[in-house]
């Protein structure tokens, strides 16, 4: 069931964006389809994937063009689903086939995903020998260009688990050395006892920080002393900025070898002061951490153990009055947080192995993946924004919010407990006025957390009552139909006829806020085609000029 849900978030998030990409693909494919077509997407999307460096990408059976689940009958056997992926890899480069065909259901229709892996490093996936690539949203033959540019990619190397010839025990700090020892303890408290036994050699060996006897470029840089970066070929280097309002620097300060050390160093360095807030229902202030600590250290060393060094670039702590951003160079393997989070599953492959092993028992990171959820959650349980990433020009950045955005959107977590991590992310791209996806703003109202239309939304009349914004509600609710056939049937009474004009200043200020003018104008348009169609009024005029009057009065006696 778990695995089910899994599925079903991915799809929901596939729905979500805004169209479809390179790695992404949807096809109603209402009872069959093509098997060559089926190849030929498998071969693009694989080699798109490769491009991008995304890890997968998707063939979606059972949704149409305007992302309306319209549900398939394709292979309606799982044997002859199954046999699918045979088939497909008697037909590939090296017999590469779908890592999974999931089948899900959802609003009562059947819906299949099609999980295609990135094309291998330096190897173009081709489908009964030719290669196939994306221009759009179109299938095309794979260009030259991008042929050459898989061909081009090195084979994967981990930089992290190299050797350093000239390194010896005298390069490493003496302190960083029982740090070490100490978090290795906390990480196997089985062998706490055996550790005090073993010399440095053992030690090394054990906590996976050298190969064969010899220091690692992974034992150098969390372990080495500041005058054996030389050792390592690169400038490695932690370097923290405070900026003020205004965006200029204040204070700086740039952390060397042992970056074990250095982390903490960096810590201090963090104003983490107290921040204080109003909750609706109370008239005591919650006061918090403007910084939960944990998320602190997790989002840096996620910068250690992933920054690519043969880039040769610092990573950075930059620290803004209500926020903290965290930056290293190298892309985001995994390629969507979104899709990482919502899998609820471990990266499949890391740039820097050996460095990521070390430092997991080395107590300093999770290999489980769940360090950068519990990042997400902590910003949850303090009300806060949910972490920022971006992903640009090579480089990973994860922001921090030190505080409070939005109060409304505060007092809905507060007041909604078991919200889902993936409700919790659509929530708060309202709070930040980023727009959202048809099925986002559809989970949302089906959760009644959010009201109105595409693209305002507003609070929801059952979170409105809860957190005190009563008021803000009616200004942005609509009223019933009747209350709107009501004042037209008045106006009508009254002034005998009335125009299309006369009818638009009645009821304009009394439509939704939320509303644009080109909006309100088809609501009224609406209401005067219904009281048409119910007898309850006619036009005495022309189409182009309306005289507008109840039903059954004599037109010569309006004049």
């Amino acid at each position: 069931m778990k695995k089910q849900n899994n599925i079903l978030n991915q799809l929901h998030h596939l729905l979500a964006a805004s169209m479809e990409n390179e790695v992404v693909e949807f096809k109603e494919a209402k009872t069959t389809y093509h098997f060559d077509k089926i190849g030929e997407y498998f071969s693009a999307l694989a080699n798109e994937a490769n491009l991008r460096g995304d890890t997968v990408a998707w063939l979606v059976f059972g949704v149409a063009n305007n992302r309306e689940i319209i549900g398939t009958s394709f292979r309606p056997m799982p044997q002859a689903l199954h046999s699918l992926k045979h088939e497909i890899a008697k037909q590939t480069t090296d017999g590469i086939s779908f890592i999974q065909i999931h089948e899900v259901q959802e609003s009562g229709k059947r819906v299949l995903l099609f999980e295609i892996p990135a094309a291998p490093q330096a190897t173009p996936v081709a489908f009964k020998h030719r290669w196939y690539g994306r221009d759009g949203e179109s299938l095309v033959p794979l260009s030259l260009q991008k042929i050459e540019q898989i061909r081009a990619q090195k084979k994967f190397t981990d930089w992290s688990a190299e050797t350093v010839e000239d390194a010896t025990l005298d390069d490493l700090d003496p302190d960083a050395m029982l740090v070490a020892r100490e978090n290795f303890k906390k990480k196997n408290p089985r062998l706490a006892v055996e550790v005090g036994a073993w010399d440095n050699d053992a030690f090394l060996r054990n906590a996976k920080l050298s190969i064969r006897g010899k220091l690692t470029k992974t034992a150098i840089l969390l372990l080495g002393k500041n005058q054996a970066e030389h050792l390592l070929g690169v400038d490695p280097k932690i370097r923290w900025i405070l900026k003020d309002h205004t965006g200029a620097d204040k204070d700086y300060e740039i952390f060397g070898l042992p970056w074990l050390l250095a982390v903490d160093k960096v810590f201090a360095r963090i104003r983490n002061i107290k921040y204080r807030y109003m909750q609706s229902g109370t008239l005591f202030p919650q006061e918090v951490d403007m910084y939960d600590s944990f998320s602190i250290r997790e989002a840096l060393n996620n910068c250690i153990a992933h920054q690519d060094y043969t880039l040769q670039g610092r990573i950075n702590v930059i620290e803004r009055e209500d926020s903290l951003q965290f930056t290293n160079l190298g892309d985001f393997l995994p390629g969507d947080i979104h899709l990482f989070l919502l899998q609820d599953i471990a990266p499949e492959r890391y740039r820097n192995t050996f460095l990521v092993e070390a430092m997991r028992n080395l107590n300093l990171v999770d290999t489980i993946g769940s360090g950068i959820r519990k990042m997400f959650q902590a910003q949850k349980d303090r009300l806060f924004p949910m972490p920022e990433y971006e992903f640009a020009n090579n480089r990973v950045s994860v922001t921090l919010i030190g505080k409070i955005l939005d109060i409304d959107y505060a007092n809905i977590l507060a007041a909604n407990n078991a919200l889902t991590l993936s409700e919790i992310m659509v929530l708060d791209k309202v709070q930040k006025q980023i727009s959202l996806s048809d099925d986002e703003a559809k989970r949302l109202k089906a959760k009644r957390l959010i009201e109105g239309r595409k693209p305002n939304y507003y609070i929801a009349k059952t979170v409105a009552q809860k957190i005190g914004q009563k008021a803000e509600y009616t200004r942005n609710a609509p009223f019933e139909k009747q209350y709107f056939f009501d004042l037209i049937k008045k106006l009508l009474k009254e002034h005998k006829f009335a125009t299309r004009q006369d009818i638009d200043k009645l009821l304009w200020d009394k439509l939704p806020d939320w509303m644009a003018e080109s909006q309100k104008k088809v609501k009224i348009g609406n209401f005067i085609s219904e009281m048409r169609r119910q007898k309850t009024i006619s036009n005495k005029g022309t189409d182009s000029k309306p005289r507008w009057v109840l039903e059954g009065v004599d037109d010569k006696k309006n004049t």
